[in-house]
């Protein structure tokens, strides 16, 4: 779609979608308001580009004032990909899905232990440790179906015939705590450099490192339902800030709201349930623009309000939506949440994953088939009374 510049006080928009990726217009709009906002000198938006509810997501924005706002409330949620030491052919899918019913309960480990290993003050949200969460979050078994660039593969350690476990999750209850205590009295723009932008830092780093953290836990939990280990290929959080320096030596924030960043290694890019998930590599060119960021999904389509009606959910209905394309299996006991997460809800992958490498921004390692994607084994009944409860908590993108 190609780049404005800056216009009427607003920072120019780089736009990394060609003219066959569907944008909804209310993110372009988003996009527009997110460049006027105090101190924002760049906006960069990726192909899966889609509003959200204080700004797009699918984007990253450069600015000499922090906006909590941009990050949301679930501070560190991200990707982390899994390798497991068992093969994928050796796994017995029901007895496997039946097994992850477990992450629908509390954790049952050491959690001060976990906490001090990772250098982590304790908190009134601990007992979250573990868990998913809701939306669209998930825990899925993976298989690799195709390795394209083998030289990379072989050097991330992937292996064919292995087994993958690709979480994605963030910092539950803990990062809404934050953002709602910073937007008390309505949005806010903070100087990095003041006692509030630090005091907002501290907060944010250690929910960064909490919801990475939650990703590890929920990865051997889905790893001992497997009976096996694992190894981490890369975790990434995609809703963040950073403190840069430019080149002036001025202290920036980096915000990234549904965007990986892609300096520091190889980037899970999963699709919706039914489709394959993306291992690309980042590439240097381009990525000035990019802000160092990459997508971190497929991106919705549609809401989830109008799923409801785009997807019937009637018995005769749900054991389609419980099983994949490739015969993998899908849990979610909600049949809500079984609407409003259903492959039609998000965009083309394969057009999301065409566009990053045509516009240079990087190149497919290997691609993924789901298993197991796990989203929650309870009732519809008992989700729904539970997620009114949390609803609260939680960034409901």
């Amino acid at each position: 779609m190609g780049t404005s510049p800056k216009v009427d006080g607003c920072a120019p928009i780089h736009v990394f979608a060609s003219s066959k990726s569907w944008i909804e217009g209310n993110a372009t709009l988003q996009l527009q308001q997110v460049a006027g906002l105090p101190g924002v000198r760049a906006v960069a938006a990726m192909p899966d580009l889609h509003p959200g509810k204080y700004g797009p997501v699918g984007c990253a924005v450069l600015s000499d004032h922090i906006h909590p706002q941009l990050v949301g409330s679930d501070i560190g949620c991200g990707m982390g990909l899994f390798q497991l030491d068992v093969a994928a052919r050796k796994l017995r899918l029901d007895q496997l899905a039946g097994r992850l019913h477990a992450l629908d309960r509390p954790w049952d480990g050491d959690t001060s232990s976990v906490l001090a290993d990772a250098s982590l003050h304790t908190t009134a949200f601990d007992a979250s440790l573990g868990s998913i969460g809701g939306g669209n979050h998930f825990c899925e078994f993976q298989a690799i179906e195709e390795i394209l660039e083998p030289a990379t593969a072989a050097e991330a350690g992937l292996d064919r015939d292995h087994a993958y476990v690709l979480v994605h999750s963030g910092s539950r209850g803990l990062g809404f705590s934050i953002l709602e205590r910073e937007m008390g009295n309505g949005q806010v723009a903070l100087a990095p450099a003041s006692e509030a932008g630090s005091a907002y830092m501290d907060a944010h780093d250690h929910a960064v490192q909490w919801a990475r953290l939650n990703r590890r836990i929920i990865a051997e939990r889905a790893a001992a339902a497997a009976r096996a280990d694992l190894r981490l290929v890369n975790d990434l959080a995609h809703n963040m800030v950073e403190r840069q320096a430019d080149a002036g030596g001025n202290v920036m924030a980096l915000h990234r709201k549904g965007a990986a960043a892609s300096d520091r290694g190889l980037v899970p890019v999963p699709g919706s349930r039914g489709t394959l998930s993306y291992l690309v590599e980042p590439l240097a060119a381009m990525q000035t623009d990019a802000l160092a960021s990459l997508a971190h999904g497929a991106g919705r389509k549609y809401d989830r309000a109008s799923m409801h009606g785009r997807v019937r959910v009637k018995k005769s209905d749900v054991a389609r939506l419980e099983r994949n394309p490739y015969g993998g299996i899908v849990v979610c006991g909600d049949r809500g949440l079984l609407a409003e997460e259903a492959p039609e809800a998000y965009k083309n992958i394969e057009r999301v994953i065409a566009d990053l490498v045509e516009f240079g921004l990087a190149r497919v390692v290997a691609t993924f088939r789901p298993l197991v994607t796990f989203k929650k084994a309870q009732s519809s009944v008992a989700a729904g009374a539970s997620r009114r409860e949390k609803s609260w908590k939680e960034d409901r993108r």
